[in-house]
């Protein structure tokens, strides 16, 4: 009886529950949505973040390949001083849009398997538990790993890459399979990174669609996700109409690209295209894109007759010279054909598409540093050759720019290897001090061809001289002016005010009335920016012929 009692006083008894205070996760600026496995968590994010660092793809619903960090400051749930931050998971979508917002620019995404918002946190929350025991204690926080600092990757295999893959039916969704576990391994040995390669994806089906931008991923881990997460489209192979619209949409400032990388473009091709692709080979080199071709089980002898051209792939790709096409018989056992095709993609000297009088050019200035110039005008010469350099793409692997001031002495001012930025360049030309004294242009020119081409023999590049003087010269011009066109430098000569016509004309390369230049006042110099530019290009192209 007392036992049945006591019973009944227990389940009228007042119920204790527990309260647990939850502490924020900390989280580091590039901790992404896809780190945090939890349908709802609160995490703390710290201050300080760099902003142009963050990976944001969406607006509101943001794809879980997002730094959640950077998601919280574009929507306004945090500053830049960091904060809590309440992150909510949900499905995948497709079409994450590109939105700026408190100094982010969020990126597109054409699709992606999972998805998260965000809210504003609280510092420190209670829940009840419903639990029968003491308060607990306040819990630590578990921390995530960190995620790793941005990998600057292989710097000797510079490149800015389209991978255009099969998405037809023709392909079929097994071996469309097959092509993406090939394209991961390729994007994986390419070493990708900050000074590295950069890749994106486009699909060739019915309409081509861009599955992610260069700028979008910059470590192979994350390119690997994206490329995981891409769907078989089907439809047509129209791999000519995909391949055009790469090479005029795909590379752009906006998307990415970088001045004086190579464009690239690889193609892969299951049997043969849809559609014509010699004429967006045209395109695409009229673009600066080396357009390589995987092709993969060519078409057999009954299956010729359905095929527009058995020649596509000697029509679409960059040079006919069995550098820009690779075979696969198969898509099976392809581990093998990986190592040989980024040794190609990252060969950038046999880059010939994207070889342009902007980045393949070495283009060293003369300045004449003499008393009858002065301060003043001399500054003036220095723009001149500021505006000239600046129109260049220059780079380790691009156009190099070089500087030497003469008197009746020499003095390199900078040599081609000094400098690879342009930033770096123009700086040293504002900085150049004067020397003053008299002027022996001969004597230059051969310290120039000795000293600052000389090193350069192997380069790849196309080698100019612009001569800038203001006064005729106390040695013979003739002598070293043949001798540096025998070693394939072009020379164009600058002259102001006293300078001879003709020691600008024995100077000069020819056609001598297109390589040499005269203005009566220092002034003058600014209109002939444009005229030796186009001669460079001039040069240039028809050297490429």
């Amino acid at each position: 009886m007392g036992g049945k009692l006591r019973l009944l006083a227990n389940r009228y008894e007042t119920p204790r529950y527990e309260v647990t205070v939850l502490v924020p996760i900390a989280i580091t600026c590039f901790t992404r949505g896809l780190d945090i496995r939890k349908e709802k968590a609160d995490v703390l994010c710290p201050g300080g973040c760099p902003l142009e660092e963050f990976s944001v793809f969406g607006n509101i619903v943001y794809a879980s390949v997002s730094s959640i960090c950077g998601a919280a400051v574009h929507r306004g749930v945090i500053s830049n001083s960091g904060g809590p931050v309440r992150i909510y998971s949900l499905p995948g979508r497709e079409n994450y849009s590109s939105v700026v917002a408190n100094g982010i620019q969020s990126q597109t995404l054409s699709r992606w398997s999972a998805s998260f918002t965000v809210t504003k946190g609280k510092s420190g929350t209670q829940e009840a538990t419903g639990q029968a025991v003491s308060t607990a204690r306040p819990a630590t926080g578990k921390r995530l790993k960190k995620t790793p600092e941005k990998k600057t990757g292989n710097k000797d295999c510079k490149a800015d890459i389209a991978f255009l893959i099969d998405g037809s039916f023709n392909i079929g969704q097994r071996r469309f399979n097959l092509q993406k576990n090939f394209v991961g391994k390729v994007a994986l040995m390419l070493g990708i990174g900050t000074e590295g390669p950069h890749v994106g994806l486009v699909q060739a089906s019915e309409h081509p669609q861009v599955e992610f931008y260069l700028k979008n991923f910059t470590s192979a881990k994350d390119v690997l996700f994206a490329i995981k997460e891409v769907g078989f489209r089907g439809g047509n192979s129209n791999t000519g109409k995909a391949l055009k619209h790469t090479a005029q949409k795909f590379f752009t400032e906006d998307t990415g690209v970088r001045k004086g990388i190579p464009k690239v473009v690889v193609v892969f091709i299951d049997g043969w295209p849809s559609d014509d692709i010699e004429e967006a080979g045209i395109v695409a080199r009229e673009f600066g894109v080396n357009v390589f071709i995987v092709s993969v089980a060519k078409p057999i002898p009954e299956e010729l007759g359905m095929v527009q051209d058995v020649a596509f792939v000697d029509k679409a790709v960059c040079r006919n010279n069995g550098f820009f096409s690779y075979h696969m018989p198969n898509w099976f056992g392809t581990t093998k054909h990986v190592k040989p095709l980024v040794q190609k993609l990252c060969t950038h000297e046999q880059m010939m598409c994207s070889k342009t009088c902007y980045n393949s050019v070495n283009i060293a200035f003369l300045v004449d540093g003499s008393s009858s110039i002065g301060e003043s005008n001399f500054r003036l010469m220095l723009e001149f050759v500021s505006n000239i350099a600046k129109t260049f793409e220059i780079s380790d692997i691009g156009a190099k720019i070089a500087a030497v001031q003469f008197t009746y002495d020499q003095r390199t001012e900078f040599s081609f290897t000094d400098y690879s930025t342009k930033e770096n360049v123009l700086a040293v030309i504002r900085n150049i001090r004067y020397m003053s004294g008299g002027t022996a242009t001969g004597d230059a020119i051969s310290f120039t061809v000795r000293n600052v081409f000389g090193p350069m023999r192997d380069s790849p590049n196309k080698n100019f001289l612009v001569v800038v003087t203001d006064g005729q010269s106390y040695d013979d011009v003739r002598g070293p002016a043949a001798a540096a066109h025998d070693a394939g430098i072009t020379i164009f000569s600058v002259g102001v005010a006293w300078a001879p016509l003709d020691d600008l004309k024995d100077m000069a390369s020819k056609p001598k009335e297109s390589h040499a230049f005269f203005t009566r006042e220092f002034t003058g110099l600014e209109p002939i920016v444009s005229d030796v530019i186009r001669g460079i290009c001039r040069d240039f192209l028809e050297s490429q012929q």
